[in-house]
């Protein structure tokens, strides 16, 4: 750690001895990595685990996803939620196999080219499998970075605070202790400040942490979702956990999905909406998994 600032030592020693395991924190392969990374979009950890273990020994390279069927793929992601998710990574795969010899890209550039992955998937391949200094901002680390500097961050200024704060060789380590010192210390609400190795240099700390909080709405930190309970993206869920199974006919739809209370046209918006993102297709009056040209 020679050349590394006081701040950056404490953070480092601290997130040696609170490191959480995760199945996806033991490798370096940049596919698992990715794969990792697009299930921890918008889904916590702790229930990504058993769903990464099952995609990926399913389809642990690029290869495997690319020739898979995209039913094949979505069956292997249902119970995740955002099944949009799945047609991405299966799309990336694909492009990973034409444009790069089979091998997910050490470049920024070329990441983002691929569905679905956005600035914080992307530096998160190149810190967590390439090992590479750049820093990612989430949620968590963004909650971190908002109330260090005492004030509400945009994503320009917020990146660059936390490129700026990565120290040099240790990218990985620096990326996954911020990670977690905002899920276990810096939490969105009663942040445990006793004993934070950013408590000493934490304007909002040392300020007496006074309202409103930096984090709210800063660059990063996500915002409370509208009630999952009876909304669309939970009949979406169930309508795609339920073709797992086979084809479901249009008129069962919404049993299936416990929408008997909504009217016939929202029903079929929500369908519209799967066929939209090229999850499900319909044909003889079925609602049937995956596009209807598996492209």
């Amino acid at each position: 750690m020679s050349g590394h600032s006081a701040e950056q030592r404490r953070v480092l020693e601290w997130a040696e001895g609170q490191r959480r395991d995760y199945p996806w924190r033991r490798t370096r392969d940049p596919w698992l990595v990715l794969v990792a990374e697009v299930m921890l979009q918008q889904t916590q950890a702790d229930r990504v685990v058993a769903h990464y273990e099952r995609f990926t020994a399913d389809h642990p390279t690029p290869q495997s996803c690319a020739a898979a069927p995209l039913d094949v793929v979505l069956r292997a992601w249902s119970g995740l939620g955002y099944p949009r998710r799945a047609r991405n990574l299966r799309r990336s795969a694909q492009l990973v196999v034409e444009r790069h010899d089979g091998v997910v890209p050490d470049d920024l550039d070329a990441l983002l080219d691929l569905p679905g992955v956005g600035p914080y998937t992307a530096r998160a391949v190149l810190a967590f499998a390439y090992e590479r200094d750049v820093a990612v901002v989430d949620t968590n680390t963004g909650r971190v970075l908002a109330r260090r500097a005492g004030e509400r961050l945009t994503p320009a200024r917020a990146q660059a605070l936390a490129d700026e704060w990565v120290p040099a060789g240790d990218g990985w380590a620096w990326n996954q202790g911020l990670l977690d010192l905002g899920a276990l210390r810096c939490r969105p609400v009663d942040p445990a400040c006793t004993g934070c190795p950013v408590r000493r240099t934490c304007a909002w700390a040392r300020a007496g942490r006074p309202e409103p909080d930096p984090a709210t709405r800063s660059a990063g930190v996500s915002v409370r979702q509208a009630p999952f309970a009876g909304s669309a993206r939970q009949a979406r869920g169930r309508l795609v956990r339920a073709l797992g199974d086979g084809p479901v006919g249009l008129d069962e739809v919404a049993d299936r999905v416990g929408w008997t209370d909504r009217s016939s046209e929202e029903v079929a918006a929500m369908v519209a909406s799967l066929v939209a993102d090229g999850l499900v297709h319909v044909r003889s009056g079925r609602v049937v998994l995956g596009s209807s040209t598996d492209d």
